[in-house]
């Protein structure tokens, strides 16, 4: 696939410099890993695809979102001092530790996420990636999920606040729960997350009949989605609910959180998709020929979420010009996921009873969310 869109990579050696605890499943790596790659790749540096630079948020950003308690909170925990407010704000937990990096890499997230949202605004961008960012989990005063600030939502009111109309599509496995309840009540941001059903996998949350309140009904979109399931029911419930809800909403500017974990062998989510599946969605999000801001997000096999972002940039920058020949031989070529010469995974292969069973209750979530949610848009 090829275009013609200006698209820029943020990105910034200030990244480098932060660090998750070690015991901390969240690798900050991956980024400067996945610029290595594309480097060595040519998809970077080459006069097509460019860098650029951001700058941390600033206090009045972030207070676009974030309470000044709050982020008082935050900067007094990452100098040490935990009390019991910061225990009630979800600090000092196993997935939101407290550490000296935790207040100035956040800001460095959201700063180059509302780059990104600048550029496109700007008009000097189409299409802007940047894989630090994606903290979908974070309250207004409250850490969760390895997300102290959420740059998303930040973004979205970014776009909001001058005068677009925000589709934002979450598919990490998890729900993106900070980012949907944060737009509940408003129908200026439609929010979709395709995820992994509550019932199996942390937050607990995001099913069908979660829709929106007051202005923002039939605006907020959950998809739960069976552990196990693989690209093509994956696919079929993105186009079967998102295209045509995409379609009635005419956004301005798509916000895609591009969290990894949805890939078969992540060590914390369950299901089973290639990153075929999400180069897929981005095709077709292409399609509608609106701006893109894409963040990263979760991905906790390293090797395959550096494949998988560097995919996804070849392909929002357009340099894809292989795609179907490269899908096509994915499953005869590639051995395995852990593959690391080629950026598509290959085909896997799948067990038709449970296949059958996931098709069931998909195609259920799908009747649930028609009945509920198109009604709202004309559907």
């Amino acid at each position: 696939m090829t275009n013609t869109k200006k698209s820029i990579f943020i990105y910034s050696p200030a990244f480098e410099k932060y660090s998750y605890p070690v015991d901390a499943l969240f690798d900050t790596t991956r980024v400067a890993k996945t610029r290595e790659l594309l480097i060595s790749l040519g998809l970077l540096g080459n006069g097509h695809a460019v860098e650029a630079v951001p700058a941390p948020a600033t206090i009045v950003e972030l207070q676009r979102f974030h309470s000044e308690s709050y982020l008082g909170v935050l900067q007094q925990a990452a100098k040490g001092n935990l009390t019991q407010e910061s225990r009630r704000m979800g600090l000092g937990t196993s997935d939101c530790p407290v550490f000296p990096d935790m207040f100035d890499y956040a800001r460095w997230a959201c700063g180059a996420t509302l780059s990104g949202a600048k550029l496109i605004l700007s008009g000097e961008a189409d299409i802007a990636f940047n894989p630090s960012g994606g903290f979908h989990h974070a309250r207004a005063e409250k850490a969760s999920g390895f997300c102290y600030l959420n740059d998303l939502v930040l973004a979205c009111m970014r776009f909001s606040d001058s005068g677009k109309k925000v589709l934002y599509l979450d598919i990490d496995a998890h729900h993106g729960d900070g980012v949907i309840e944060a737009f509940y009540s408003t129908n200026q941001v439609m929010t979709v997350s395709l995820h992994e059903s509550g019932k199996t996998l942390w937050p607990w949350t995001g099913v069908e009949d979660e829709i929106g309140e007051g202005l923002g009904k039939g605006f907020n979109v959950n998809i739960p989605l069976p552990l196990g399931i693989g690209d093509r029911v994956y696919l079929e419930a993105f186009n079967e609910i998102v295209i045509p809800l995409a379609n009635a909403y005419r956004p301005d500017v798509f916000v895609l959180q591009l969290g990894m974990d949805a890939l078969a062998g992540d060590a914390l989510a369950h299901l089973e998709l290639t990153n075929n599946a999400h180069a897929a969605i981005i095709e077709k999000l292409l399609g509608f020929n609106k701006p893109i801001l894409a963040t990263g997000g979760g991905g906790y096999h390293v090797e395959n979420t550096i494949r998988g972002w560097a995919l996804a940039w070849k392909i929002m920058s357009g340099q894809d010009n292989d795609s179907g020949l490269a899908l096509g031989l994915g499953g005869v070529m590639l051995q395995s996921t852990e593959w690391s010469d080629g950026l598509r995974d290959r085909v896997l292969g799948r067990n038709l009873q449970h296949c059958e069973a996931i098709e069931e209750a998909v195609h259920a979530t799908i009747r649930t969310l028609v009945s509920k949610v198109f009604k709202y848009h004309g559907l």
